[in-house]
């Protein structure tokens, strides 16, 4: 028999790739609180490392270029939201996918997601990097940028879009790679990408006189580090899934189901890139001369809270591949099972994040700017924002537990309620009687309707699905059902 070149026959190499490896296969047995320990903690621990970095590297940005260079940092969000939208619209739908298909014991098509993600995030990269930096100014102008701000937005966002198929790349594949049965490695290729950018940053930014721009090279800088790690180990054959060069490389029905559960979190970054753009008009609007300032107060109460819920997402990430094994096997009783424990702990991370920004509000702000008004609006807005945080936790555990099962309907309703729906309303009347604080009302508003609109069609889906569920539990409800 024919040698590989990794010492296995031909026959044993297709042997094992037909089958699960055993990590996968713990998915299906271990006890939930252990693998949620064991997935969910390496991605917590890169969703905080990234967090942590967008806050240091804001905090370079404003000490080291200026409160304006927040306030148009705070621009980019719109724009960086919708970058990350077209990333996840292959890379959640792929992850999930590659999920249920292991479940499924159906090694060959988890195999050739693989290669599928690394085409279409390509393909993404390219359209969407340079048909906005064609347009870069006139987008930035809609956002709400300004004569003060447009440089500074201008010069970090020109450097990500040039970055962006790298920065895809990474992402897409970096969450198959955690789908698949390997956490660590993803949480390492996601620690390179963050120490290699928190070295970098200072270093372009003071030492160099790089400014704004410095920041964005090094973020690029570090997500090149990442994705060659992540690449190499789907170049490895000792991977459950690798790169097959005779694999299919573009496939229609799989590129439409991932498209199909990807659309969700799509939908999400869309809505929230459009949620900014009104917050930042409506900042504008309220605190008149002092709009960019507000602007900027925004973009420090931005990062705080993106901090708390990275580690949710780090939680729903974790959650994700054992979600998705147990509803391709028919084991939904396990499924519950990681819900009802997810909700629990997301929500306790939230209680504490409110605790964080009531008792230090001037402390967070104080790292970010010297400047006294933005810390004194800032303050007033983590008081108001956070005041119902706490519920924002099981929310997103909610919406991506619909993501995760291949549900994708409730998933993009749940975001588009909570992000249009509710909050536009709110938006467009409380700033007009409240002024700035009708802005962070608007937004506490919005995140109670959404959290008691996720419990009920939460609880509808169990309660309705119940005799359905024991039936999947015996193999025969199907597991694809969108």
């Amino acid at each position: 028999m024919m040698k590989v070149d990794n010492g296995m026959s031909s026959d044993e190499l297709s042997q094992a790739q037909s089958q699960p490896n055993a990590s996968q296969l713990t998915l299906g047995t271990s006890s939930v609180s252990r693998l949620l320990v064991q997935y969910s903690v390496p991605a917590i621990i890169a969703s905080v490392a990234t967090s942590l970095y967008n806050i240091i590297d804001s905090i370079f940005i404003g000490r080291g270029v200026g409160p304006m260079a927040i306030s148009g940092l705070a621009i980019t969000f719109p724009l960086m939201n919708l970058l990350i939208g077209f990333c996840t619209l292959v890379a959640v739908g792929a992850a999930t996918v590659s999920s249920i298909f292991l479940g499924q014991k159906n090694m060959k098509s988890a195999t050739e997601v693989v290669n599928n993600v690394l085409t279409l995030c390509i393909i993404h990269a390219l359209v969407f990097g340079g048909l906005t930096l064609l347009f870069l100014d006139d987008i930035l102008f809609f956002f709400g940028a300004t004569a003060e701000t447009i440089p500074y937005a201008r010069e970090f966002m020109q450097v990500i879009l040039l970055g962006t198929p790298v920065s895809y790349v990474f992402i897409g594949l970096n969450n198959v790679m955690r789908a698949t049965g390997y956490p660590r490695r993803a949480m390492v290729s996601a620690l390179l990408s963050v120490v290699v950018n928190l070295i970098l940053a200072p270093v372009f930014i003071f030492s160099l006189d790089w400014g704004i721009r410095g920041a964005a090279w090094a973020t690029i800088a570090g997500q090149t580090v990442a994705c060659v790690w992540v690449i190499i180990h789907f170049m490895s054959r000792k991977s459950v899934v690798h790169f097959e060069r005779h694999a299919r490389w573009l496939v229609g029905s799989m590129v439409k189901r991932m498209y199909a559960i990807g659309l969700s979190p799509f939908l999400m970054n869309c809505c929230a890139c459009l949620v900014v753009v009104f917050l930042n008009k409506a900042l504008l609007d309220s605190a008149g001369a002092e709009g960019n300032i507000a602007v900027g107060a925004y973009g420090i109460i931005n990062r705080t809270t993106m901090f708390f819920v990275m580690i949710i997402f780090g939680v729903t990430q974790g959650m994700q591949p054992i979600l998705g094994y147990n509803y391709g096997a028919g084991n939904f009783s396990r499924v519950r099972q990681t819900l009802y424990k997810g909700i629990g702990i997301a929500t306790a991370i939230t209680v504490f994040g409110w605790a964080v920004t009531e008792l230090f509000p001037d402390s967070i702000s104080g790292m970010f700017t010297t400047d006294t008004v933005m810390i004194d609006m800032a303050r007033t807005g983590f008081r108001i924002y956070f005041s119902l945080y706490f519920v924002v936790g099981a929310q997103i555990v909610v919406q991506n537990f619909f993501q995760s099962i291949g549900h994708p309907i409730p998933s993009i309703v749940l975001s588009l309620t909570r992000q249009l729906i509710f909050l536009l309303p709110l938006l467009w009347i409380l700033p007009k009687h409240f002024g700035v604080d009708g802005v962070w009302m608007s937004m506490v508003g919005s995140d109670a309707l959404a959290f008691v609109l996720a419990m009920i069609m939460m609880f509808i889906l169990l309660r309705k699905y119940s005799r359905q569920f024991r039936k999947l539990e015996n193999g025969t409800f199907p597991a694809t059902k969108g």
